[in-house]
C-alpha cells in the first residue's frame, strides 16, 4: 500500500473512532457505572416531575408557572446560584395535575412530565403508554 493510501486509511479510521469516543459518558467512581447527565425535571406546585417518552396525551387548560431547575451534572454548583428557567404548566386531559402535567410555551408545543413513585410510573401514566 502506498504512503498516501495508509494516511487516507488512518484518517478514515480516526474519523470513525472520534464520534464513538465523544459519545460515551465518563465512568463514575461507584463501581464503573456510567455517569448520567441531567434528567429533564420540572417543579410545579412543590412537586417534581420528570419527562416521559411515548405518551399519547392532549394538553388542556393553562395551570400556571413551573420551573425547570438548572442542571448540575458536574456537582460544583450550589442550588441557590441559578434560579432555573420558568415555563408554563398545562393540565393533561384526563389526568390529575398531581400525577402529570404538560410544560412548554404553548399548549401545542409541550413536553409530558409525570411524578414518579420511586422508580415506577403512576398507573394512570402506564395506561397512557400501554394504550389501555
Amino acid at each position: 500500500m502506498s504512503r498516501s493510501g495508509r494516511i487516507t486509511r488512518t484518517l478514515l479510521v480516526a474519523a470513525m473512532v472520534m464520534p464513538a469516543v465523544a459519545c460515551t459518558s465518563e465512568s463514575s467512581s461507584d463501581g464503573g457505572e456510567r455517569a448520567a447527565s441531567c434528567a429533564y425535571r420540572v417543579i410545579y406546585q412543590d412537586r417534581t416531575y420528570r419527562d416521559v417518552a411515548n405518551v399519547e396525551f392532549r394538553a388542556g387548560e393553562k395551570l400556571g408557572p413551573a420551573t425547570v431547575p438548572p442542571c448540575d451534572d458536574t456537582g460544583g454548583q450550589n442550588e441557590g446560584e441559578q434560579a432555573g428557567e420558568t415555563t408554563t404548566a398545562y393540565k393533561v386531559d384526563g389526568i390529575s395535575p398531581e400525577v402529570a402535567v404538560a410544560v412548554g410555551d404553548a399548549p401545542g408545543d409541550v413536553i409530558f412530565v409525570a411524578a414518579h413513585l420511586g422508580d415506577k410510573l403512576p398507573p394512570e401514566i402506564r395506561k397512557l403508554i400501554d394504550g389501555s
